[in-house]
Order: C-alpha cells, then sequence, then structure tokens
C-alpha cells in the first residue's frame, strides 16, 4: 500500500471509530499542509504524515506510555509492513515524547509542534456561542494557554517547545495553523451552527 492521502484516510477509517479523534486528525492534516507550504516541502508526504499520526491510538491508547509498544510504536510497525517511508515513521515516532525518536527531520519538528496545538484551537472553537474556528484569533488562544483548567489535555510546553523548533515566533505559529484550520473549517466540523460539511473525507490541497 503506498503512502498516499487515499490511503491513509482508509486506515483512519478502519481503525479509528471516533469522529473527534478522526477531526483531529484531519485539523493535524491541515496544519501539516500549511507548514509544507511555508517551508516549501512535499505538501502531500506532510499531510500524510499529519493524518495518520494518531490512527492507532484507538485501538492501542497507550496509557502506559510504553516506548515499544501501544501507540504509536504499533500503528508504525503496520505502516514499516506496508512500506511506507522511513521520513513518515519516523516523524510519527517522534511526536511523542515518551519513545525516545529525537525529532530531526523538518517533518518531525512541524508534526510535533502543530499537533496539540491543533487540540487547543478546537477547543477554542468550541467554547465560542457559535462553535466557529472564524471566531477564534491568536489573542484569545494565547490567553487560553495561560488558563490551565481550560483543555486541560493540552500540553501546552509542547506548543511553546514545537514553535522553538521549528524557529518560528509563537504568535506567528499560532497565527499560521489558526488561518489553515479557519481555511477548512467545514471538514474539520468547526464551520459553525447550522454549518456542516459536504464531506469530511478528504480535504483540498488548496484547503
Amino acid at each position: 500500500m503506498p503512502a498516499t492521502r487515499q490511503a491513509a484516510w482508509s486506515l483512519v477509517q478502519e481503525w479509528t471509530q471516533s469522529e473527534s479523534l478522526r477531526k483531529h486528525m484531519l485539523s493535524v492534516e491541515t496544519a501539516m499542509r500549511a507548514y509544507a507550504r511555508r517551508m516549501g516541502h512535499d505538501e502531500e508526504a506532510w499531510a500524510v504524515a499529519g493524518l495518520i499520526h494518531d490512527f492507532d491510538y484507538e485501538r492501542f491508547p497507550n496509557d502506559a506510555q510504553a516506548a515499544d509498544a501501544e501507540h504509536p510504536a504499533e500503528g508504525v510497525r503496520h505502516l514499516r509492513g506496508l512500506s511506507w517511508p522511513e521520513e513518515i515513521l519516523e516523524a510519527v515516532l517522534g511526536h511523542a515524547h515518551y519513545t525516545g525518536v529525537a525529532r530531526v527531520t523538518p517533518m518531525a519538528k512541524a508534526l510535533f509542534a502543530v499537533d496539540e496545538l491543533t487540540g487547543l484551537i478546537t477547543a477554542c472553537a468550541l467554547v465560542k456561542p457559535s462553535k466557529a474556528v472564524r471566531d477564534v484569533d491568536v489573542a484569545g488562544i494565547r490567553k487560553k494557554m495561560k488558563d490551565k483548567a481550560f483543555a486541560r489535555g493540552v500540553n501546552r510546553d509542547d506548543i511553546v517547545q514545537g514553535a522553538e523548533a521549528l524557529g518560528v515566533p509563537l504568535d506567528e505559529h499560532i497565527g499560521l495553523v489558526l488561518t489553515a484550520m479557519q481555511e477548512n473549517a467545514p471538514a474539520l466540523g468547526l464551520a459553525g451552527i447550522g454549518e456542516t460539511a459536504s464531506a469530511s473525507t478528504t480535504i483540498s490541497g488548496d484547503a
């Protein structure tokens, strides 16, 4: 199975039933596309890395944070058996601290940097009366970052450290990911009350 966007989405559908987790992976895909464009890298490869990064989480949640078992190790073993590129596999392993896999490539650094941030932006959108990401701004996100009671599961340090590793100022990093998600809001379920995507299974390269 080649490492295409279609193949990645098929695996997500097969392995993940949670709609919110699927939307998270779509959000990370969207952010990775934006960063690939910014940094001049292969947009499709980066998008696939973002889309596939948590596909095994539902089956192998890894509460013990084992380095070589459960998520993301089990998923990577499956993908390696399908002969997926090592760059993507290393990025997926590297997005979890506990694997011990260093984030060396730009792809790996970007995946780590956008993962938690997309979750925070989604949380910021869903507490708006409109439930729309269009009503979220960078200042509001920075304010919520300081509120430790808000979206407790989001690791703020990962967001900050991720931006630093990319060499991108934090506000710029947040703004880039926010804009990408706003432009693709319907597919991410963040267009607002009364608005739905025609299909959440595809994301245009122009998203």
